[in-house]
C-alpha cells in the first residue's frame, strides 16, 4: 500500500468527516492519530514525530493557521496539508505563506486526492521512509491537480475573487531586510495584474527576489501567483532544514519551477527574472526565462541593461534551460528588474515606488529595485 507505515496526524473538528479520513488513511496502510481541536493537535505533535499533518483551517479554540504556526516552531521539517471549507483562496494564501505543502477543499468527493497530496508532500520534503513505502511513493509521484483546476475555474469566473487573492500576496511598496531593501511599482489596467513580484531572506547570507509575467493575461494570473509562491515556499522549507540549496541557484530554481508549472496542467506561460544575492560579498546570480522582462544595473540616474542569454518562457514544452549571468554589485550600484516601456524606466529613475496600483493611463507592468547596504 502506498502509505504503509506513514505516520499522519489528522486535526479535524467534524467527528464524522475526521473518522472517514482516518479510516481511509489507515486502510491505505498509514499509522494515524487524530485530534479534534488545535490544542489537542499541538499536544500530540509535541509527543510524536509525524511524517505529515493534515489540518482543517476552521478549528475551534485554536484555529488551524495559528496551530500550524506553533507546529512550525516546534519542528519545521514536518510538511502539512490544509483543508478548507470556507473562504478557500484567502485561507490558501495564508497557509502557503506559513509553509503548508498543499491544500484541499471541502467537500472532498474522492478520498484518493488526500492520498495523492500526502504522497507529493512527503516526496517534496524528502522525508525518510522505509524502502517499501518509498517505492510506492515514487509510483505516485504525479500529484493530482483536480483541486487546483477547480479553483482556477472559480477564479476565471470571478474577477473579484482573483483580485482579492492577488492583493493578499503582494508585499508593501518598500520591504526592508537586515542588509538590503526592495522597492517596487506595478501598474495594472484591470482588476487582476498579469505581473507578480516577491522576495525573501534565505538564511542569514542570501536574499532571493523575482518578477514574473503570466500569459494569458486574465484572472488565471492570480492563480499563477499562488503557484509560484507555493513552489518557492517548498524550496525555502527544504533550505531551512539543510536539505536543498536550489532556492539560491537561479538555474536550478527555474528548472524546478518550469517542471512544476508544466506538471500543474494549467497551461500558464511565465516570463521571469529570478535573482539570488549573497549579501556578504554582494555577488548576484541572475536567471531568466522568456524575454518579456529586463534586468538593469543602476548607478544614480543611469540604467545599464544586464545582457542575459535567450531562454523560452517557463511552461513552454520546448524549454530546456535558463539564461544565466553572475556578477558583483559595485559600491552604490542597484539591481533592477522591469518591463521595457520607456515610461516605466522613467518612473523608476524618478524613484516612484508605489507598490501595486490601478492606473489605466500607464502601460501595465512596472519594476522592482534591490539596494544593498
Amino acid at each position: 500500500m502506498a502509505l504503509t507505515d506513514v505516520k499522519i496526524l489528522v486535526v479535524e473538528d467534524d467527528p464524522i468527516f475526521r473518522q472517514v479520513v482516518v479510516d481511509f488513511l489507515q486502510g491505505q496502510g498509514a499509522c494515524v492519530q487524530q485530534a479534534c481541536d488545535g490544542p489537542e493537535g499541538i499536544t500530540l505533535f509535541s509527543q510524536t514525530t509525524f511524517d505529515i499533518v493534515i489540518a482543517d483551517l476552521g478549528l475551534p479554540i485554536l484555529g488551524g493557521l495559528p496551530m500550524l504556526r506553533q507546529m512550525q516552531s516546534i519542528n519545521p521539517a514536518i510538511p502539512s496539508i490544509v483543508i478548507s471549507g470556507n473562504d478557500i483562496m484567502s485561507d490558501v494564501v495564508e497557509a502557503l505563506r506559513i509553509g503548508a505543502s498543499d491544500y484541499l477543499t471541502k467537500p472532498i468527493a474522492d478520498l484518493f486526492i488526500i492520498e495523492q497530496a500526502v504522497v507529493q508532500a512527503i516526496l517534496t520534503a524528502t522525508t525518510t521512509m522505509n524502502a517499501a513505502g518509498q517505492s510506492h511513493l515514487h509510483e505516485m509521484n504525479e500529484l493530482s491537480y483536480q483541486e487546483l483546476t477547480d479553483n482556477l475555474y472559480l477564479l476565471e469566473q470571478n474577477a473579484q475573487a482573483a483580485k482579492s487573492v492577488q492583493q493578499q500576496l503582494f508585499p508593501a511598496s518598500h520591504v526592508h531586510y537586515p542588509k538590503a531593501a526592495i522597492d517596487y511599482s506595478l501598474f495594472k489596467n484591470n482588476d487582476v495584474s498579469a505581473y507578480f513580484i516577491d522576495s525573501t531572506m534565505v538564511g542569514d547570507n542570501h536574499l532571493v527576489m523575482y518578477m514574473a509575467h503570466f500569459d494569458p493575461e486574465d484572472n488565471s494570473a492570480a492563480f499563477g501567483c499562488v503557484l509560484l509562491r507555493s513552489f518557492v515556499n517548498q524550496k525555502l522549507k527544504l533550505f531551512r532544514n539543510g536539505l536543498s540549496t536550489t532556492l539560491i541557484e537561479p538555474g536550478n530554481m527555474l528548472t524546478y519551477l518550469h517542471k512544476r508549472m508544466v506538471r500543474s496542467g494549467l497551461h500558464i506561460l511565465t516570463d521571469i527574472i529570478y535573482v539570488s544575492i549573497d549579501l556578504h560579498q554582494h555577488i548576484v546570480s541572475v536567471g531568466q526565462a522568456g524575454n518579456g522582462l529586463r534586468c538593469y544595473l543602476r548607478q544614480d540616474n543611469h540604467l545599464m541593461p544586464l545582457v542575459l542569454p535567450h531562454a523560452l518562457q517557463l511552461g513552454d514544452i520546448n524549454w530546456h534551460q535558463a539564461g544565466l549571468q553572475r556578477r558583483t554589485l559595485l559600491m552604490g550600484e542597484k539591481l533592477c528588474i522591469g518591463t521595457y516601456h520607456q515610461q516605466h524606466k522613467q518612473q523608476l529613475l524618478n524613484n516612484r515606488f508605489t507598490g501595486l496600483i490601478y492606473q489605466p493611463d500607464i502601460h501595465a507592468g512596472g519594476f522592482m529595485q534591490l539596494s544593498c547596504g
